[in-house]
C-alpha cells in the first residue's frame, strides 16, 4: 500500500483524488487547512492565501472560527472518501492543558481520526505541544505531526527531539524533513526512537537520500500536497532508493503499521 503521509484538504477534492490516482497513490494523511493556495488564480489571489498561511504556520492564527471552518471541510473529505483519507485533527495550542486533553478525546478520538497534526506552534514556542503528547500517550499512542519547516526553528527541532524522548509511547512526526534545518532533524531523529520524518517538500535531494539511510524506520513519503505534487514525491523517492523492502517501508508500510492499517 502506498500512503501519501502529509497533505491537506484541496478545493475541490475531486482534483486531490485525481493527483493520488495520477501518483498511484492508495491512501493520504489528510489535514485540515485554512490556505487554500489551489484556489488561486493570479498572483494576488496566491498571496492572500500565502498571507494565511504565515499565520497559521508561525502560531498566531488562533480563533475558533477558522479552526471550525478547517474542521468541517476535513470532516466533509474524509466522509466522501474514507477509502483514500486518513483523517487527522488540529488542536488549538493556546488554550490550558486541560482543554487540549478534552479536544484531543472529543475531537480527534471521538470522531474517528487517527492522529493529531499538523500542530504549528510559534517560532521557538515548540514547547507549548506537550499537552498534545500527554494526550496522544492517553489514548494509546496517537501519532503525533509538527510543523517541520520555517518559521519552526533549529531550536524547535532540538525540543521536539527531547519532547519525544519525554513521551516515548507516541510517534512524533517532524514536516518537511525539517526545511532548511534538514541535517539537525536527521541527526536528532537517527538519535530518539519515537521521532520520524516526513520527506515532503524537501530542498535537495541528498535530504532524502540521507534521512532514508541513516533513518530507513521512520522516514515517511510525503508530497505536502497541494503545496508539493504526490507525483514528484514519489519520484523522489524511487530515485534514491532500489526496488524492495525499504522502498516499501517508506512509501507506506511504515505509515500502515504505525496507523495500524
Amino acid at each position: 500500500m502506498i500512503i501519501d503521509a502529509h497533505s491537506h484538504v484541496h478545493d475541490p477534492v475531486h482534483r486531490h483524488i485525481a493527483l493520488l490516482d495520477e501518483a498511484g497513490v492508495d491512501r493520504t494523511v489528510l489535514f485540515g487547512t485554512r490556505p487554500h493556495p489551489e484556489r488561486a488564480t493570479d498572483l494576488a489571489s496566491f498571496q492572500h492565501e500565502m498571507g494565511i498561511l504565515a499565520e497559521t504556520v508561525s502560531g498566531r492564527s488562533t480563533g475558533p472560527d477558522g479552526y471550525q471552518a478547517a474542521w468541517q471541510e476535513l470532516e466533509a473529505a474524509c466522509a466522501a472518501h474514507p477509502d483514500r483519507f486518513i483523517g487527522f485533527g488540529k488542536v488549538r495550542l493556546d488554550v490550558p492543558a486541560e482543554q487540549i486533553a478534552a479536544d484531543v478525546e472529543r475531537e480527534i478520538v471521538g470522531r474517528g481520526f487517527h492522529g493529531i497534526g499538523e500542530l504549528t506552534p510559534p517560532p521557538d514556542g515548540a514547547a507549548l505541544i506537550e499537552p498534545a503528547l500527554r494526550a496522544a500517550a492517553d489514548h494509546g499512542g496517537l501519532p503525533v505531526v509538527v510543523h517541520g519547516f520555517a518559521p519552526t526553528t533549529a531550536g524547535d527541532l532540538a525540543t521536539l527531539a527531547t519532547l519525544a524522548r519525554r513521551h516515548p509511547t507516541v510517534p512524533l512526526v517532524i514536516s518537511q524533513l525539517g526545511g532548511l534545518n534538514w541535517l539537525t532533524a536527521i541527526e536528532l531523529a537517527r538519535d530518539t526512537p519515537n521521532l520520524y520524518l516526513d520527506l515532503s517538500t524537501a530542498n535537495v535531494v541528498f535530504a532524502v537520500r540521507l534521512a532514508i539511510t541513516e533513518i530507513p524506520d521512520r522516514t515517511l513519503f510525503a508530497s505536502d500536497a497541494p503545496y508539493g505534487d504526490p507525483v514528484l514525491a514519489r519520484t523522489t523517492v524511487e530515485r534514491v532508493t532500489q526496488p524492495g523492502a525499504l522502498r516499501d517501508r517508506v512509501l507506506g508500510g511504515t505509515l500502515a503499521d504505525l496507523l495500524g492499517l
